[in-house]
C-alpha cells in the first residue's frame, strides 16, 4: 500500500532528525537547549500522529475486506475510496473547515521553518496577514521589541537602573564595592477580541478570499486597539503604554497652545540616554496633527528639520533621526504629550499564543450567519525608562 508506506518514510523521517539532535547533545556531553527539546518533542509528536494515521488506514481497509468478504462482490467492485487523513492545505481551506463544522478553532502561531522542523508546520499566512495589516494601523508592534510565548504567565523582563561606578584607589589601597541596581519589570497577557459574522453563503462561495477578508478585519480591530494600549495605556489590568513609562524631557512653553519649538525638540532628543541615542531605532514619534506642526519648522539656518523619505521602505526623518507616525498619540495640546524621543526597541511587547479564530453556528443561528471570534493576548512595558523621554505642552 502506498499511502501506508509513504507514512513510514515520513516516520523513519522524523525520527532521524531527533536522533540528530538527540545524538549531537550527547556527543557533546550536554543536556538538551530549548529549541533542541522542542525540535524532538515535535518530531515524536509527529510520529504518533502518523502512527494513528497508518492505524486508521489499516483499520478502513480491514473493515473494506470483511464487507467484501459477506457480499462476495469481485475486487473491482468493491473497490473503496479511502481518505486520506490530512490536514486542509492552507489557511483558506481551514478557514472554510471551521465552516463546514468540522473544527471549532485554529490558532494561527508565528512559527520558523527550518530544516529540523517535521511533517507540515503550522500554517503562518493568516497569522502574518493580521500582524501585517495590525503593524500598518499600529506602528507600535512594529518598532517595539516583541517577544513571542506559547502561554500566557506573568512574564519577567531584567533592567539594570544604576550602573557600578568605578574609582581611583591608590597602590595597595582597599577597593571599594560598588553593585549595579536590578530591577524587574513583569507583563502580563491581556486578552484583544472582537466577533466578526460572515454568511454562510458567502463561506459556501469558492471565489470569495476568506482569508483575506478575515484578515483585514482582524488586523486592523486588534492592530488599532492594542497600538492605543501599547502606546497611552496606564498600566492598569492593561499595557503601561510607552507615553506613561517614558520619563519627562521638555515641558513647552505657555502662551502658544501646547505647540513645541525647534528648540524644545533638539532638548527632547538629547535629553534621552546618551547610550540609547546612540543605538539603531532610536527616533522621534508624533501623531499626523503634531508632525503638520513639525514639517514647518526650521533651524537657526533656517532649513527645515523635516526630511521626507525617498524610499517608502524608510521613514521619514526629524532633526535627523527616524520619525514614526502614531495617531495613538495626543494631538498637540496644553499639557499633553504630543511627542516621545527615545530608542523604540527598549519597549517591549508581550504576545502570548498566535492569533485565536473560533467559530460558532449557533450564535446567529436565526440570521444564517457563521459568527468569528478572532483575539489575541499582549501586554507592554518599557524596563528602561530613561531610554525614551515625552515633550509635555505649557499647562496653559
Amino acid at each position: 500500500m502506498d499511502y501506508v508506506k509513504h507514512l513510514k518514510e515520513e516516520r523513519v523521517k522524523a525520527y532521524e532528525q531527533a536522533k540528530e539532535v538527540l545524538d549531537r547533545a550527547a556527543s557533546e556531553s550536554r543536556s538538551l537547549d530549548g529549541q533542541e527539546r522542542e525540535s524532538v518533542d515535535r518530531a515524536f509528536a509527529h510520529m504518533d500522529e502518523l502512527k494513528a494515521r497508518e492505524s486508521d488506514f489499516r483499520s478502513l481497509k480491514d473493515r473494506e475486506e470483511e464487507i467484501a468478504a459477506v457480499t462476495g462482490a469481485h475486487e473491482e467492485a468493491r473497490a473503496v475510496s479511502v481518505p486520506v487523513l490530512s490536514e486542509p492545505a492552507d489557511d483558506n481551506a481551514l478557514i472554510r473547515s471551521l465552516a463546514r463544522g468540522e473544527r471549532r478553532s485554529v490558532t494561527f502561531e508565528s512559527r520558523d521553518i527550518t530544516t529540523a522542523t517535521t511533517g507540515a508546520p503550522v500554517p503562518t499566512s493568516f497569522h502574518d496577514q493580521v500582524l501585517s495589516i495590525a503593524k500598518t494601523v499600529g506602528p507600535m508592534l512594529s518598532v517595539s521589541t516583541v517577544l513571542n510565548t506559547a502561554s500566557g504567565e506573568a512574564l519577567e523582563i531584567p533592567a539594570m537602573t544604576a550602573y557600578s561606578t568605578a574609582a581611583l584607589v591608590a597602590e595597595a589601597a582597599s577597593i571599594g564595592e560598588s553593585d549595579p541596581t536590578l530591577a524587574t519589570t513583569t507583563l502580563d497577557a491581556f486578552k484583544y477580541a472582537f466577533l466578526v459574522q460572515v454568511s454562510s453563503e458567502l463561506l459556501e462561495d469558492a471565489h470569495v478570499n476568506i482569508v483575506d477578508l478575515l484578515a483585514t478585519n482582524c488586523g486592523q480591530a486588534i492592530g488599532i486597539k492594542v497600538n492605543s494600549e501599547l502606546t497611552v495605556g496606564n498600566g492598569s489590568s492593561k499595557p503601561k503604554g510607552i507615553v506613561a513609562a517614558a520619563t519627562a524631557g521638555v515641558t513647552g512653553g505657555t502662551g502658544v497652545s501646547g505647540k513645541f519649538t525647534y528648540e524644545n525638540l533638539v532638548d527632547l532628543v538629547y535629553a534621552a540616554d546618551p547610550a540609547a541615542r546612540a543605538l539603531p531605532g532610536f527616533g522621534l514619534m508624533l501623531a499626523t496633527s503634531a508632525i503638520v506642526d513639525a514639517r514647518l519648522l526650521q533651524d537657526g539656518a533656517n532649513q527645515f528639520i523635516f526630511a521626507p523619505s525617498a524610499s517608502d521602505a524608510t521613514p521619514d526623518r526629524l532633526l535627523g533621526f527616524p520619525l514614526i507616525e502614531n495617531n495613538a498619540m495626543a494631538a498637540v495640546a496644553t499639557s499633553a504629550v504630543s511627542a516621545i524621543a527615545g530608542h523604540f526597541p527598549s519597549y517591549y511587547v508581550r504576545q502570548a499564543g498566535g492569533i485565536r479564530l473560533e467559530r460558532s453556528d449557533d450564535y446567529a443561528f436565526a440570521n444564517g450567519l457563521v459568527t468569528f471570534r478572532c483575539s489575541l493576548r499582549v501586554d507592554g512595558d518599557l524596563p528602561q525608562p530613561s531610554h525614551v523621554k515625552k515633550f509635555a505642552g505649557g499647562a496653559s
